[in-house]
């Protein structure tokens, strides 16, 4: 899975299935899945995206674009 440009970084896929995990259950975002296994957000796509996982780029429904909405909507 890993490529040889991320293997010092990237040891083996047990680093990486807590920080895939946790995304695709929508328990952190992206870059937090990178940081969690040692990677840039976009190896980390790559990685998404070679072991199948769809990206949850953006609000996944109108009740999370309202929540979103209403957050900036506060900072104001």
């Amino acid at each position: 899975m890993a490529t040889d440009r991320r293997s010092n970084t990237v040891k083996d896929k047990e680093q990486l299935a807590t920080p895939i995990g946790l995304y695709v259950l929508g328990e952190i975002s992206l870059g937090k899945a990178a940081e969690r296994a040692g990677v840039t957000r976009w190896e980390m796509e790559v990685i998404l995206q070679e072991a199948g996982v769809e990206l949850q780029l953006g609000p996944q429904s109108m009740d999370e674009l309202e929540d979103e909405v209403d957050v900036a909507l506060d900072i104001e």
